[in-house]
């Protein structure tokens, strides 16, 4: 069928058509965009700019193409990175719940390292989910910083 074609790599070029915020306790966003599809060619060593336009604006955005070898090294390391943390986020979690739950003798308090755990859960709680979706996502295409007219757009991985 249309499968993907070796040394290239398929990304959407978005175009925010609107982005609003509506309430006062509880906030909605509301999101709305036109994708277009794109393939780039991955460069045989090193990285490469190539440009990008969209067709809903005919602006010129600027992207960063990796190796494919580079892009698969660095996903792997965010997945590697990100099983890490959970299991520093069950170490952590055990022994907060191990030194908590202690009676302790009046005039002793916690160990040390107990605040340090429990500040490990907290940060590694948000970070191990925040890095196994990034390294699934990785297809080493970034766009480089548009100028403020041009701030409305992204580039999103296409997956098939």
């Amino acid at each position: 069928m249309n499968g993907p074609i070796p040394g290239t790599v398929e990304v959407a070029v978005r175009h925010i058509l609107s982005d609003t915020t509506t309430g006062f306790l509880t906030r909605t966003r509301r999101i709305t965009w036109k994708d277009s599809l794109y393939r780039v060619r991955r460069p045989a060593s090193g990285k490469q700019s190539v440009e990008l336009i969209c067709p809903v604006c005919d602006a010129s955005l600027l992207a960063e193409v990796r190796t494919e070898a580079r892009t698969r090294r660095t996903g792997a390391v965010l997945l590697v990175l990100a099983v890490l943390s959970v299991v520093v986020f069950v170490a952590a979690f055990g022994y907060a719940v191990h030194e908590g739950g202690r009676t302790l003798p009046e005039g002793q308090s916690l160990p040390a390292l107990f605040p340090v755990s429990v500040v490990s859960v907290f940060v590694t709680f948000v970070a191990a989910p925040v890095l196994f979706f990034r390294g699934r996502r990785h297809n080493g295409v970034t766009m480089l910083d548009a100028p403020k007219p041009r701030r409305r757009h992204g580039i999103m991985p296409v997956r098939g």
